[in-house]
């Protein structure tokens, strides 16, 4: 039930009662009562002064002592100036919570008809996904989910950056330094072997730079004129020719990298509905550029580089092709966009991409609205922050990343030492407890990235993630585990969760109620800010709750049996908001622990 509704109507009836209002026309603003205050929601009075035509003060008066008077549900009312607080009574709360624990999609907001594309994950098939893939990806799929509890048809894309300078890079590394090994004669996962050689590339590149500064050469002379990169340069020509030698070592090497992303992919619980290949719609973006030229839109300059002036905007100029006629990342972007938005007649376009591209999705929207297309204004950019370790920042071509697979095992083997220390698994069986590692070290990882606001950078501790005390997600799958056992006893004794008419719920259950009747507007507002951390940490309020209550009442040896039901039925609807909390930010809560 929802209290906002429920009151509304019973003021214009107050209204009409009072002052003669239809109601119909008359502005009620209500809003969450403040904490200071005692009440559950309060009446802005303001609004209503033209129908009352007294004071603020009397006229709240007036509305508050009708609906006490004529309104069962209303308990009780205060007035601070011209704010009228209301308290609910007790059987108000009951009656919320019968219909909480009756709806099944209690949470989920109606169908909305839109139809909303989240691209997340877009690697480059140069090296393997690490620690800030790992939070893209995680956004990505939160969020896909949050858009899906909204009402909206998600689908889930995503975008391999598979050509360009930086796989051209690893291609001639491993033609020079390779000796034609392979995943299977190396016993290395696809993804891994190639970012040896994006790194030995750099090494390579490097040495040469030193050599021709030794030969008397400026730096920045040297590091253009590098000989290594005039050889990965020209291999990107040869690419985009169709040069069957080059194009068939790129298909070789990509599907090394494919497989291992599809390993990690599983082993993070994400999949997608469709995966676009830039090799694939770098050719549409061209032709948006030749049909742009026609329209004016870009220029040639006489090198036969392709430029969009943005100035006039407020921006820069902008390269869209280059002079050897080979496309840059906008290029593609271009004609990317366009492709989703036909195929899928799409209400809205969400990128999960970082906010050193902030720059970037200026300009693709910009141009595309140079371009004629209006659904360039439906296109938003999920800017986050960078993920840093206490050691700093990482970086992909001198190896300095945390591997994504390499902190997913180290996740794993924490779960596995704290789960181990607390000595509650004997009855376990090895096959289960391995289950239970992984199922907490995801849980871990996911929340402990989750949790935090995605336009903050965040600064990422393993160990400091999988504490079974604080705000983390194994807290909650603790809190879930723990429930479900009482439950377990519960049944096992014979008992059967439910409210019977005799029961009235305390304060504090009352409290509790009151938090689970939060959970929709909090996936309303989650939804809206495109925040999966608001509901992270609703989740981790309701688990709070929970187990203070745990702490402060009798639920199984409660003598009162009519009570102890009542309660049972409680915990047992905290376990079922809390799994479809979780199940938002792509977290399972187990059984036992």
């Amino acid at each position: 039930m929802n209290q906002e509704i429920f009151i509304q109507d019973k003021v214009k009836n107050a209204l009409e009662a009072l002052y003669g209002a239809s109601g119909v026309n008359v502005p009620l603003q209500l809003q969450a009562t403040r904490k200071e205050f005692e009440g559950d929601i309060t009446l802005v009075v303001f609004p209503l002064l033209k129908t009352s035509r007294k004071a603020p003060e009397a006229t709240a008066q007036e509305i508050g002592e009708w609906l006490k008077a004529n309104v069962p549900e209303v308990e009780n009312f205060n007035v601070v100036k011209g704010f009228l607080n209301i308290k609910f009574s007790a059987s108000f709360w009951k009656e919320v919570y019968a219909s909480i624990a009756a709806d099944k999609d209690f949470g989920r907001l109606p169908a909305s008809g839109k139809t909303v594309m989240v691209e997340y994950s877009s690697p480059n098939t140069n090296k393997p996904l690490h620690l800030g893939h790992i939070r893209n990806i995680l956004l990505g799929w939160s969020v896909s989910r949050l858009l899906e509890e909204n009402g909206h048809k998600v689908i889930r894309t995503n975008i391999v950056n598979d050509r360009g300078i930086h796989i051209c890079k690893s291609m001639i590394a491993w033609k020079k330094a390779g000796n034609g090994v392979t995943p299977e004669s190396s016993g290395k996962k696809g993804d891994h072997l190639v970012g040896d050689f994006y790194v030995k590339f750099n090494d390579l590149y490097k040495a040469e730079v030193a050599e021709l500064e030794a030969k008397g050469m400026s730096k920045e002379e040297a590091e253009e004129k590098a000989p290594i990169l005039q050889e990965a340069r020209q291999m990107l020509v040869k690419w985009e020719q169709g040069d069957k030698e080059t194009v068939d070592l790129w298909k070789m090497m990509n599907s090394w990298v494919y497989a291992g992303f599809d390993e990690t992919y599983k082993a993070l619980g994400v999949s997608f509905d469709r995966i676009y290949y830039e090799s694939q719609t770098y050719l549409h973006g061209k032709s948006l550029v030749e049909d742009g030229l026609r329209k004016g839109v870009f220029e040639r300059m006489e090198d036969g580089s392709v430029w969009c002036d943005l100035t006039a905007d407020g921006l820069d100029r902008k390269l869209v092709l280059r002079k050897d006629g080979t496309s840059v990342y906008i290029t593609q972007d271009l004609g990317t966009a366009v492709e989703r938005f036909t195929e899928y007649n799409l209400d809205e376009h969400v990128y999960v991409v970082g906010n050193e591209q902030n720059y970037h999705f200026q300009v693709l929207k910009l141009i595309l609205k140079k371009l004629g297309f209006a659904w360039a204004d439906h296109i938003y950019h999920l800017s986050y922050g960078m993920v840093e370790l206490p050691e700093g920042k990482m970086k992909s071509r001198e190896g300095t990343v945390v591997d994504a697979d390499d902190l997913l095992e180290k996740m794993y083997n924490t779960a596995k030492e704290t789960s181990l220390e607390l000595g509650k698994l004997a009855d376990m069986s090895v096959q289960e407890q391995d289950e239970l590692f992984r199922t907490l070290s995801l849980g871990a990882l996911k929340y402990f990235i989750i949790k935090v606001d995605p336009k903050k950078t965040m600064l990422f501790n393993p160990k400091e993630s999988i504490d079974f005390n604080g705000n983390t997600g194994p807290f909650i799958q603790y809190t879930h585990a723990r429930i479900r056992s009482i439950l377990r006893k519960a049944a096992e004794a014979g008992y059967v969760p439910s409210v019977p008419e005799d029961v009235d719920f305390n304060e504090k259950e009352i409290s509790i109620i009151k938090l689970l009747n939060l959970y929709p507007q909090k996936v309303a507002e989650a939804g809206a800010a495109l925040s999966p951390a608001l509901i992270a940490n609703y989740a981790y309020d309701l688990a709070k709750e929970f187990n203070q209550y745990y702490h402060d009442v009798s639920i199984l040896k409660e003598e009162n049996r009519s009570l102890r039901d009542a309660r049972l039925s409680l915990i047992a609807t905290i376990a079922s908001v809390l799994v479809k909390a979780m199940d938002i930010l792509g977290i399972r809560l187990p059984e036992r622990m």
